[in-house]
């Protein structure tokens, strides 16, 4: 689909075109305006689109979410939405692309970005994830700065990131029931002082605590406008991108040590009918040693990886699931261009 006039009035949809707000039918007729009177020799400058009208005070708005591997990032995205749209483990690095969360309402719609936790790149897979970071933050309407309260390695570099950065900025110190209230308002206090922020405020992403009164605060400070997508839209990206990510997440949470970091997947094949989707995905590794581990003995890891993604895979598409997974060594891949072109970054 084409994006909207007003997704090309904002930065952030150039990265990739949307499903349309505006109904086709409006592009129709005005086309159809347009081309009577080119013929009638009376060609207006400019071709204006009849856009469904909007509540007044109707708010839009970009939000990035920042911070360190493993603060929350994605739980919080998914508690906002009020779904899991973002996988999660308890391994850090987990997030590795920008990935658009759409929560709309009836007078607004906010288009938050979950980013990968910031780090300092060892590999050419790393230094693509810290440039979906600096991209989600040049379009961005406004910037969450969120933090771990029980993180014990400094900020410095999360901070500068924030004193940097031009547009409003809202500190959230998350995992505050992981420590005491006198330590989490030690800490906010401190972080607070460092950086000239529009808000600040505890929360727990996991349990949900506090996290209705964030979203009133991220609406006090986006500006009036439009909606960028369908209400009904919920990401950017398409289905078979969050079919991969579910397989990842499996590979994340049932691998041990460093193999994960060392897997990418790929949806190669992707049917979908009303009562089944068939989806052979690949699952790329550096080594050949690593293939043998994930296939594992009688190819008994490979089914259970296939077995545990299957079901939440199947609640996302709302069909049954055909999975067929396949192992296969390409060689280096996480710091060869070609091959994190082939994978989107």
């Amino acid at each position: 689909m084409s994006p909207t006039s007003y997704q090309l009035l904002h930065p952030a949809l150039s990265i990739t075109p949307s499903k349309s707000f505006l109904d086709w039918e409006c592009i129709v007729t005005a086309l159809e305006v347009y081309l009577q009177a080119y013929f009638q020799k009376n060609t207006p400058d400019t071709l204006e689109l009849p856009f469904p009208e909007l509540p007044a005070g109707h708010k839009s708005g970009f939000v990035s979410i920042i911070g360190k591997p493993n603060a929350g990032k994605s739980t919080l995205l998914n508690q906002i939405l009020g779904r899991k749209l973002s996988i999660t483990t308890p391994k850090a690095q987990t997030t590795r692309h920008r990935i658009f969360g759409i929560d709309s309402g009836e007078d607004y719609q906010v288009v938050y970005s979950d980013t990968p936790g910031l780090i300092r790149p060892r590999y050419k897979l790393h230094e693509r994830m810290m440039g979906f970071i600096n991209h989600s933050l040049e379009d961005a309407d406004l910037m969450i700065l969120l933090i771990a309260a029980d993180e014990t390695f400094p900020e410095d570099d999360l901070m500068a990131l924030a004193q940097k950065t031009q547009i409003p900025k809202v500190l959230v110190l998350n995992k505050v029931d992981a420590v005491s209230e006198a330590e989490a308002l030690s800490r906010m206090a401190s972080l607070a002082s460092q950086v000239d922020f529009v808000a600040a405020l505890p929360v727990s992403a996991l349990k949900g605590h506090n996290v209705d009164t964030l979203k009133e605060v991220i609406l006090q400070h986006l500006p009036e406008g439009p909606p960028f997508f369908d209400k009904d839209q919920i990401s950017d990206r398409p289905e078979r991108f969050f079919v991969g990510e579910m397989i990842r997440e499996q590979l994340f949470l049932l691998l041990k040590d460093e193999l994960p970091y060392s897997t990418e997947v790929e949806i190669e094949e992707f049917e979908e009918d009303e009562q089944l989707a068939r989806i052979h995905a690949t699952i790329h590794v550096e080594r050949q040693s690593q293939k043998g581990m994930i296939i594992g003995k009688g190819g008994s890891m490979l089914k259970k990886i296939g077995s545990r993604a299957r079901p939440g895979i199947e609640r996302f598409l709302g069909v049954k699931v055909f999975l067929k997974l396949y192992v296969r060594v390409t060689d280096g891949w996480k710091n060869r261009d070609n091959s994190l072109r082939g994978f989107g970054y």
